[in-house]
């Protein structure tokens, strides 16, 4: 659990609790900007992660990950993370975690729940792997469950549910859900200013992305790839667009 508080003209770290083999980092950034590291190495059958995060009234906060997370074989059961966000009015969060992995046989059941208040602000990003092209990785079983939940003052405002069951590789060859691709990221952004960031991301990106508004202050992108290279080569400039340019340096690693 992690929360931030407005600390004169900076943000400053409110609570903070850590147990198992869930970590955390802190770096020198302008605002707090913490780097949860998973030390167990992976996720695989009957593993559970659980991450809560509350921005505070006026002050802002950037959660990333070390590196890639990865999802292994699973020999029995399935692997859960949960994400809770909480963004009070004049706050805002940046849920920036890095890749999640698939690996032949993982079975993993993920949500992201965020509830905004008043003028809260969110840029999240969750990017796919469908297993590592230049490893010659191929998915031929997979159970993926994942779903996003936003609301804004108790009120739905995006939700996204992906449901994989099966033979990977096959079911995103499919011409109307992946035509090839082995990677995917989705992005949402809420702020007043989204709309003024539509037209320059959409000139970005390849012909296998789309961006739209679904509110005046709701932008939401679905990108898809080849692999994780070409993925980060079209995702970067729009997370430093959106981001300010205070992506964290883990990314760039």
């Amino acid at each position: 659990m992690l929360s931030t508080k407005r600390v004169d003209t900076k943000s400053g770290i409110d609570r903070f609790r850590t147990s198992g083999a869930m970590k955390a980092l802190f770096a020198r950034a302008q605002d707090v900007q913490a780097i949860l590291i998973n030390t167990s190495g992976g996720l695989t059958g009957g593993d559970r992660l659980d991450i809560a995060a509350h921005a505070g009234a006026g002050s802002e906060m950037t959660l990333t990950t070390q590196a890639a997370e990865r999802a292994y074989r699973s020999q029995e059961g399935e692997a859960q993370v949960t994400t809770a966000l909480t963004i009070d009015a004049g706050a805002r969060l940046n849920w920036l975690p890095q890749e999640m992995i698939l690996f032949d046989g993982a079975a993993l059941h993920r949500s992201l729940d965020v509830n905004i208040h008043g003028d809260g602000r969110l840029l999240m990003v969750e990017p796919l792997i469908f297993g590592r092209v230049a490893m010659g990785e191929v998915l031929n079983d997979v159970r993926l469950k994942d779903r996003v939940n936003i609301r804004r003052d108790d009120a739905p405002l995006y939700r996204d549910s992906i449901t994989l069951d099966g033979n990977t590789k096959s079911h995103m060859a499919r011409l109307a859900i992946g035509h090839g691709a082995g990677a995917m990221a989705s992005l949402v952004y809420v702020a007043p200013d989204a709309e003024a960031h539509m037209e320059p991301i959409r000139a970005t990106l390849p012909k296998t992305g789309g961006v739209s508004l679904i509110q005046s202050d709701c932008l939401v992108m679905r990108l898809l790839a080849t692999d994780s290279f070409e993925l980060r080569r079209a995702l970067l400039p729009i997370l430093d667009r959106l981001s300010q340019d205070r992506l964290p340096t883990s990314w760039r690693l």
